[in-house]
């Protein structure tokens, strides 16, 4: 009996000792989880360009260590000039699954991508709009959904396609670009040197962010994150969302923070018109 015992005190001992190991390691793991690095970028003095701080990184070192990440195919946490953003780069089919999977986004829900220079749209995008109306609404907190050219990564958004001929098979596919008025974010394209895949900061079909502490429950899936501080108040509302895929057409498709000044160019300066979408 005795030895039945011994056994018995035995077992419970390893268990014991196997559960504690088993927490302790699920612990580390989460702890882990739980390291997000977090990159301040400083604001500007009253007298002009930031200062950099004891113990704060300066943009050019922020600036790397993001591009350092997406280039190792991480997904990263963004200021924006409407609401901050989650990128990867738009190239890399496995960053932008896992852009999916960090907001719980619905598949067939497409991201836009983001680019430094009103010249890098036409590389992957084909544009049938006059490039000076490019510049009247980019940079700025606008989207213009354009045909894409064969340049882009055929698995972003591999199921969009114009409205106005989504019943022919051999509709152009599409794609939504934006051009942050944001120095950070266009200086982050320019040196990651292709297109970044970008949508908002927050769990798939809750509210926009505006300060990093807004997302703070998908920091463990980030690789960093960049805060930028507060971000001026746009209601949340995000970038104005305009199909320009049509030749002398637009469609709004989200209204945004920009609608007003956005249909005021494309009408009264380009003479477009909008697209019901009945024709």
């Amino acid at each position: 009996m005795k030895s039945v015992c011994n056994i018995a005190v035995e077992l419970i001992k390893s268990r014991r000792a196997h559960s504690s190991a088993t927490a302790r390691r699920l612990g580390e793991e989460m702890c882990k989880e739980l390291k997000t690095k977090v990159l301040h970028l400083l604001p500007p003095t009253s007298n002009g360009p930031s200062v950099q701080q004891e113990g704060h990184p300066d943009v050019a070192e922020v600036l790397s260590c993001t591009v350092k990440a997406l280039k190792e195919g991480h997904v990263v946490g963004v200021p924006t000039d409407t609401i901050y953003g989650l990128a990867c780069l738009a190239q890399n089919s496995e960053a932008v699954r896992k852009t999916y999977d960090v907001k719980g986004r619905n598949g067939h829900k497409p991201l836009a991508i983001c680019v430094g220079e009103i010249q890098d749209i036409y590389k992957y995008c084909k544009v049938k709009v006059k490039e000076a109306l490019l510049g009247d609404l980019l940079p700025g907190p606008v989207t213009l959904v354009l045909e894409r050219s064969e340049l882009l990564n055929t698995e972003l958004n591999p199921f969009t396609s114009s409205s106005v001929v989504v019943m022919c098979p051999c509709a152009p596919q599409l794609v939504g670009v934006r051009i942050p008025d944001h120095a950070f974010m266009r200086r982050l394209c320019q040196m990651c040197a292709e297109p970044l895949a970008l949508t908002s900061a927050n769990i798939s079909s809750c509210t926009s962010t505006v300060a990093i502490n807004e997302f703070q429950e998908l920091w463990p899936k980030l690789a960093l994150v960049v805060d930028g501080g507060p971000i001026g108040d746009h209601s949340r509302l995000g970038s104005t969302v305009v199909d320009l895929s049509v030749l002398g057409k637009y469609r709004i498709i989200r209204p945004g923070c920009a609608l007003s000044s956005t249909v005021n160019v494309l009408e009264h300066k380009y003479g477009l018109s909008e697209d019901s979408g009945q024709e």
